[in-house]
């Protein structure tokens, strides 16, 4: 039985159990973890932000070894390298079809049910069903997964640093390079340098912004945004964010502006820090009840701004995760800087103080 940082219920502490754990059935692969990455989702699960069945085995972000596979999966062997994917892409439904995989039908249902892709958990916990955070679950030493939800990498990269593409670096650099439209020589602002805000710092520099102006509250953020990119910074905890990165762009704003927190304030600070005709990139996860007025006339129309969410990236996992892995073995990709603690399963409950502290980019799960 594997052990397993379980969340019991919305608001509650997490626990280490040791969970039942089914074999993987037709189209499944079981996985051995390596590592996993503690990201602000499992959190706001933890605190009833994201709506998710418990109790629940958390963690969405993680890589490791196929260790058994199920019937009619092709493509895959005992022993390949993986990385996580919490939008298992069927590669066949109207989105996916589309090119627009990270909106895929399948993964949809599965993210709603706490299972996987059938509705049903292989976890089980003292006879009765354990859920799996977005079909994966990865805050566990073995997990079952379904086979879409996993793409095989390089095995010369390592899995500590590959764990952290499956959501984190997916989102940010996604949101730089396919969610929106930078352009060579742009002028991007980014609203919350944690984790993914970082990695959207990052995705900007890639996409060839010569201007990239980090927003926070935490200097310490600040700092760490400068060394993935970030080339102004502005303390929202000092200044007005919107009045600062105004005074940074000739009064115009910025080209593209990211907002990387989900809360209504800072969503609306963003569309205001956007120049006439820019775009506004919503990547942070908001509550359900977050509403926004905007003003039709001068609001959009006159200002021709572009608001456009952003959903995993906007990314084709069986795509974009081999890139990001070839990125990071050319020296392209900071991913190492990106791990501030390395813990095991049993502190979680530390790694999420720590997150809303802000003293930390990421705190990686490393299993034995």
């Amino acid at each position: 039985m594997p052990k397993a940082s379980v969340l019991p219920g919305v608001g509650q502490p997490m626990e280490l159990r040791e969970p039942d754990l089914e074999g993987p059935r037709a189209g499944e692969l079981k996985i051995r973890l390596a590592a996993s990455g503690v990201c602000h989702s499992d959190l706001s699960v933890q605190n009833g932000t994201i709506l998710v069945p418990t109790p629940c085995v958390l963690g969405h972000e993680g890589a490791g070894l196929v260790t058994e596979i199920g019937e009619g999966v092709e493509g895959f062997e005992v022993g390949d390298h993986v990385v996580l994917s919490f939008v298992p892409e069927c590669q066949e439904c109207f989105f996916c079809q589309r090119g627009q995989g990270h909106l895929c039908e399948q993964a949809n249902a599965a993210l709603a049910s706490g299972g996987l892709l059938d509705g049903t958990t292989r976890f089980s916990l003292d006879g009765a069903p354990l859920f799996q955070m977005s079909a994966c679950g990865t805050f566990s030493e073995e997990t079952v997964v379904p086979a879409i939800g996993a793409v095989k990498i390089d095995p010369q990269m390592p899995l500590k640093q590959a764990a952290l593409i499956g959501c984190g670096v997916l989102t940010g650099v996604g949101a730089a390079l396919n969610t929106a439209q930078i352009r060579e020589g742009d002028t991007v602002a980014v609203v919350g340098c944690g984790g993914v805000g970082l990695n959207v710092i990052q995705g900007a520099k890639l996409a060839g912004a010569s201007r990239i102006i980090a927003v926070d509250k935490i200097d310490g953020k600040l700092e760490m945004a400068q060394k993935f990119g970030a080339t102004d910074t502005v303390n929202a905890g000092e200044i007005d964010p919107v009045a600062g990165v105004m005074d940074l762009t000739a009064q115009r704003g910025a080209d593209v502006a990211f907002e990387v927190i989900g809360i209504k304030p800072t969503i609306e600070q963003v569309i205001n820090m956007t120049r006439r005709g820019g775009q506004a990139i919503l990547v942070g996860v908001p509550s359900m009840d977050v509403m926004l007025e905007i003003p039709a006339f001068l609001g959009l129309v006159l200002q021709e701004k572009t608001i456009k969410g952003c959903w995993y990236g906007s990314s084709n996992v069986h795509d974009d995760i081999p890139k990001l892995v070839s990125l990071y073995q050319e020296g392209r990709l900071m991913l190492d800087e990106l791990i501030s603690r390395e813990i095991t399963n049993a502190e979680v409950n530390e790694a999420f103080e720590a997150m809303e502290k802000g003293e930390v980019a990421r705190s990686v799960i490393v299993y034995d």
